[in-house]
C-alpha cells in the first residue's frame, strides 16, 4: 500500500526555525479559515459550528495523514451544492452516512493506487462543473445578500431566479447595504491597507475584516439608529460552542444503496479538488506530493468529520496558498491551523451570533467569483475543439440546472465517448498502391533497393496506430474499392503498438472472410507484443506460421510463392 504521510517524513529533520515558520503560517491560516468555515457551513444547510468542526477535525486528519507538505483541508465551496442537496433529500443523517461512504471510497482509491488516474480527469469537466458550482453558489446567496423577505426559496435554478425577480420589491435596504459593502470591502481590502498604510493588518483576510466591520456596524445601527431588520446568525441559528462526542449513525443496507450516488460524487469531487490543490502547491514549493497517500488522508478525514457532526472536506486551494505565502513548510502548519480554530470555537464562538447573514452572503459571493474561473471558461470556449467545448458546456449547464451528481456522470460519459472517438481516429488504415517506398520503411532489409513492386494479384494494407475498436471496420470500406479480388492480402502491422480484444475479433473476422473467398492473408512487421497476443489467440493455426512475417520483403516473397 502506497501510504507515506508527509508529516512523518517532515519530522525527521524538524527544527525550531521550521516550527516557528509553521506556527506563524498556521495561526494566519486558522484566522483565514474561520469566516469561510462558518459561511460554507451555513450555505451547505447546516449550523455554523458544523463548518468549524469540519475545519478542525478534517483539517487535522488531512495534515496528519495526507501526502502533501502544505495542504490545508476543510469545507470548501465546491461541496456546498452537493451537501445542500443531500440534506434536502436525505436529511442530516443521510449526509453523515454519504460522507462516511465517500471516505471509504477515497481510501480505496488510494489503496488501489488510482491517485494518478484521478488527476487525468478531462480539464473541460473540471472547469465546467467548477464554474457551474460558482454560479449555483451565487444564486443561493442572492436572498441573504439583499435581505429579501420571501417564502422558502425554490430549489430549482430557473424557479429560484423567477422567485427573486418577483420579490424584488421585498428587498431590505439595510441588509442589502451590508451585503454590498461587504463585497466591496473584501475586494478592495488589499488596496485600502496599502492606501492607509495599515501594514500590520495587511495579512488579515478581507473576509475577516468585512465580518468584524459589518458586525460592529450592524450592532451600532441597531443600538443607536433603531435598525432591527438586519438578520444575523443568531436570528436563524442557536450557537453551540461545545465539542460533540463521536456518534456512529445507524446503518442499513437500503440506506447505503440509496446513497451510493451522492457518496461517489463526494468522493470524486473531493479527490479532484484535493489533488488539484496539491498539484498547484507542488508547482509553488517545488515538491511532489504523494497522490495515493493524499487520497487515503482525505478518506480518513471524511470518515472522522461526520462522526463529530461535520460535513465533507477536501484540500482547499485558497487556504493552501495562504499557508505557502505565509511561510508554511510542513504539515505542522495545518495542525496549528486546526488548533487555532479549536480555541476560537471553544472561547469565541458565541460572538458569531452577531454576524449579519448579508455579510456572510457577501463572503460567499466573492468566493463564487473566485471559483468561477470565467477567464479560463471563455478561453476554452473560444479556442478549443468543438468536442471539448461540448463537454464544457454540457457539464456547466447540467450543474446549474440539475445537480452536480448528474453533471459529473454525464460529463465523464461524454468525455469518455469523445476520447474513444479520438483514439479511433488516431488509427489509420490505408491501401498501398503499386509499389512500396523503401526509404520510409524501417522494418525490412532493403540493401540497395529503393522501391519494391507489388506483384499482380497482391493487395497491401497498412495499419498506423493501435488496432482496436473502430479500426477493423475500415478494412471493409477500403477493400470494397478493389474491383478484382486478390490472391494474397498483406497486412502491414509495423506501426501497431498494441491490439485489444475488439481489434483481435475484427482481424480474425477479416482473415476468415478472406479465406472463405480464397484469399490468403499474410501479416508483416508484427512487433513482439502484438505477436504474443496473436499466438495466444491461435493465429498461427488460423493463418499458418509461415504467413506471419517479420518484415515486408519476407511477406512479399511469401506472396510470390503463393501466386506462382
Amino acid at each position: 500500500m502506497d501510504f507515506k504521510p508527509k508529516l512523518f517524513l517532515a519530522l525527521k529533520n524538524y527544527n525550531q526555525k521550521t516550527f516557528m515558520a509553521d506556527l506563524m503560517a498556521g495561526l494566519i491560516v486558522g484566522i483565514v479559515a474561520l469566516p469561510l468555515a462558518i459561511a460554507f457551513g451555513i450555505a451547505s444547510g447546516v449550523s455554523p459550528e458544523k463548518g468549524i468542526i469540519t475545519a478542525i477535525v478534517a483539517g487535522l486528519m488531512i495534515s496528519l495523514f495526507g501526502g502533501s507538505k502544505v495542504q490545508i483541508g476543510g469545507p470548501t465551496g465546491a461541496f456546498i451544492v452537493i451537501v445542500y442537496g443531500i440534506i434536502q433529500q436525505y436529511g442530516m443523517q443521510g449526509l453523515t452516512i454519504a460522507t462516511l461512504m465517500a471516505g471509504v471510497f477515497l481510501i480505496l482509491l488510494g489503496v488501489l493506487r488510482l491517485g494518478t488516474i484521478i488527476k487525468y480527469i478531462p480539464y473541460p469537466i473540471v472547469v465546467g462543473f467548477t464554474s457551474g458550482i460558482a454560479v449555483t453558489i451565487f444564486t443561493t446567496q442572492v436572498k441573504d445578500l439583499l435581505g429579501m423577505t420571501m417564502d422558502a426559496v425554490p430549489s430549482d435554478f430557473v424557479e429560484k431566479w423567477a422567485a427573486y425577480i418577483s420579490n424584488m420589491g421585498h428587498i431590505d435596504p439595510w441588509s442589502a447595504l451590508v451585503g454590498i459593502v461587504s463585497v466591496m470591502l473584501i475586494a478592495l481590502w488589499p488596496t485600502l491597507a496599502r492606501m492607509f498604510n495599515l501594514s500590520p493588518l495587511k495579512a488579515l483576510p478581507g473576509s475577516l475584516v468585512a465580518i468584524v466591520v459589518m458586525t460592529v456596524a450592524a450592532l451600532l445601527l441597531k443600538e443607536y439608529a433603531g435598525v432591527t431588520t438586519i438578520e444575523t446568525i443568531g436570528d436563524r441559528f442557536s450557537i453551540n460552542s461545545t465539542l460533540p462526542g463521536a456518534v456512529v449513525p445507524a446503518l442499513s443496507w437500503e440506506t447505503i444503496k440509496g446513497l451510493v450516488g451522492p457518496a461517489v460524487t463526494i468522493a470524486v469531487l473531493g479527490a479532484i479538488e484535493s489533488l488539484l490543490s496539491a498539484t498547484v502547491a507542488d508547482g509553488v514549493i517545488g515538491d511532489h506530493h504523494n497522490s495515493n497517500t493524499e487520497l487515503i488522508g482525505q478518506g480518513i478525514a471524511n470518515i472522522a468529520s461526520p462522526l463529530f457532526g461535520g460535513i465533507p472536506a477536501t484540500g482547499a486551494i485558497a487556504r493552501t496558498m495562504t499557508n505557502i505565502n505565509n511561510g508554511g513548510k510542513t504539515p505542522v502548519a495545518g495542525i496549528v491551523h486546526a488548533v487555532v480554530l479549536l480555541l476560537i470555537f471553544l472561547f469565541l464562538m458565541p460572538l458569531a451570533q452577531y454576524i449579519p447573514m448579508a455579510c456572510l452572503a457577501g463572503v460567499l459571493v466573492v468566493v463564487s467569483y473566485g471559483m468561477s474561473g470565467w477567464r479560463s471558461f471563455l478561453a476554452m470556449a473560444r479556442h478549443n475543439p468543438k468536442s471539448d467545448v461540448t463537454v464544457l458546456l454540457l457539464t456547466f449547464f447540467l450543474t446549474i440546472i440539475f445537480d452536480l451528481t448528474v453533471a459529473i456522470e454525464f460529463g465523464l460519459i461524454c468525455a469518455c465517448l469523445l476520447f474513444m472517438r479520438r483514439m479511433a481516429e488516431t488509427t489509420d488504415v490505408h491501401a498501398v498502391m503499386n509499389e512500396i517506398d523503401l526509404n520510409e520503411d524501417a522494418d525490412m532489409e532493403r540493401g540497395n533497393l529503393e522501391h519494391l513492386t507489388i506483384p499482380e494479384g497482391v493487395e497491401v494494407y497498412e495499419i498506423n496506430g493501435p488496432y482496436f475498436f473502430g479500426a477493423g471496420n475500415r478494412f471493409e470500406d477500403i477493400m470494397a474499392r478493389y474491383g478484382k479480388k486478390p490472391k494474397v492480402r498483406i497486412i502491414r502491422m509495423r506501426k501497431v503498438p498494441f491490439i485489444d480484444s475488439t481489434g483481435m475479433h475484427n482481424l480474425e473476422n477479416m482473415c476468415r472472410m478472406s479465406q472463405k473467398e480464397g484469399i490468403t492473408v499474410v501479416l508483416s512487421g508484427v512487433n513482439p507484443k502484438v505477436e504474443d497476443v496473436l499466438k495466444r489467440n491461435d493465429f498461427e493455426q488460423l493463418l499458418g506460421e509461415q504467413n506471419i512475417c517479420n518484415h515486408i520483403d519476407l511477406a512479399l516473397a511469401r506472396a510470390n510463392e503463393l501466386i506462382n
